[in-house]
């Protein structure tokens, strides 16, 4: 969203001291980096990053113990203990981060800073999706237990060049630090201090608002904390990268659903005479196509979980009348996330809509082997069209929690933000 006059309300990024690992004490930094904590496919993955490092941020975003209380305690704990022992170190001077993230076919290049958290009316920062509660609790509770905010939420705007400019004229400096992780994503990060060059920055950000591409739970847990504590404080900021979508277009993926303890046949076979069901001879690629050629005409997903696919499409119009919510405009009422919540989910399937029942996976190679391997039923879904997202957020429409997964996601680990650093 390109605003121009926002009446001195738009983005207000500010420079802190970031926290970093400091690299002779982890084996690589790549070692010690990890998806965002809602893309972690547990316990697999979850081991995986535990034994890549025994500093591995992981540690920190999804500490495991007995209770929330305990979990959070201990994260709290690790935090203090590797700051004390050197693992983790506080730059010297207050900056901006300059980061770049380069893949095979693409080059994503934004600015990590704090920013000032805006009143949600100002319409400055715009969530395209709904949150559940618990989550928000959990988060919430992480970021009192250890006063920091652990890995940078992911905003886009559309920029007119000027901030842009500068950061690209940053990257062809030597950076701070450069790794790339097991997806094949080299990062690099660089360290502005200059009190010249951040003004270039956060002036040319100051005359436009963005879009919550990725860190819905971890935005409105700012804000809750923001208004628990009351005033200019450190709790008034939050972590946060901001690309300009202009200059590099973000992937728009989706967030599949795996439904616990469900078994695919008896899924598919309680939709008869609401849906189409098809069966699908057709290895994942293929069944994608199919799901894609689908959705071009109508709402559909696909089922996984026994071996197999099946497509299923053409929801019965009168579920539908009686199922999905009439107060909103008709692209929210059409998407698939919507469909498949209000009409399959809830009145065919009832299936109830918390963690010990849903899971979210963003990968769909993950999602289907998942739910392979404990007998459940994995639901793929199509992306959303970003124009879609947007159009919607303009409107002050929230979409169905988890619709959207935007990409390429930050690395959580290359930089921290504690609230005692500033």
């Amino acid at each position: 969203m390109r605003t121009t006059d926002l009446a001195g309300k738009g983005l207000r990024l500010t420079p802190f001291r970031g926290v970093r690992y400091v690299p002779e004490q982890v084996t690589s930094l790549s070692a010690v980096t990890s998806p965002p904590y809602d893309v972690v496919v547990r316990p697999d993955g979850l081991h995986h990053l535990e034994c890549a490092d025994p500093h591995n941020i992981v540690r920190l975003i999804l500490p495991q113990a007995a209770t929330p209380a305990a979990r959070h305690r201990q994260a709290a704990d690790t935090l203090a203990r590797w700051l004390a022992d050197g693992v983790l170190a506080v730059d010297p001077e207050p900056a901006l981060y300059v980061y770049e993230q380069r893949g095979e076919s693409a080059v994503q290049r934004g600015v990590i800073g704090s920013l000032a958290l805006p009143d949600p009316a100002d319409g400055v920062v715009l969530p395209h999706e709904d949150v559940m509660a618990e989550i928000v609790e959990d988060r919430a509770d992480l970021m009192r237990a250890t006063a920091s905010n652990l890995e940078p939420l992911l905003l886009t705007y559309e920029g007119d060049g000027t901030t842009q400019a500068v950061l690209d004229r940053v990257a062809r400096r030597t950076p701070l630090l450069a790794t790339t992780t097991e997806d094949g994503y080299a990062h690099k990060l660089w360290s502005v201090t200059s009190a010249a060059e951040q003004a270039e920055i956060t002036t040319g950000l100051a005359r436009h608002q963005a879009l919550i591409a990725d860190g819905h739970h971890r935005w409105a847990t700012y804000q809750r904390l923001r208004e628990e504590h009351p005033g200019a404080g450190p709790w008034s900021y939050g972590l946060v990268l901001l690309v300009d979508t202009l200059r590099h277009p973000l992937q728009v993926r989706a967030i599949h659903r795996l439904l616990h303890g469900v078994p695919v046949a008896e899924a598919a076979a309680s939709l008869h005479g609401f849906c189409r069901v098809r069966t699908l001879d057709a290895a994942l690629p293929e069944a994608l196509d199919a799901l894609a050629a689908a959705t071009a005409e109508g709402n559909a997903f696909l089922l996984a979980g026994d071996g197999g696919f099946r497509l299923v499409d053409r929801p019965d119009a009168g579920l539908l009348e009686r199922t999905v919510r009439h107060d909103r405009p008709a692209a929210w009422r059409q998407l698939d996330a919507t469909v498949l919540h209000s009409a399959l989910i809830d009145e065919v399937w009832r299936v109830p809509d918390g963690p010990d029942h849903i899971g979210y996976i963003h990968d769909t190679v993950a999602a289907v082997r998942k739910a392979e391997q404990d007998g459940s039923t994995a639901v793929l879904l199509h992306p959303v069209r970003e124009d879609v997202v947007r159009d919607l957020a303009r409107k002050g429409v929230t979409m169905p929690r988890k619709s959207t997964s935007f990409g390429p996601k930050p690395a959580t680990g290359l930089v921290l933000r504690t609230l005692a650093a500033g």
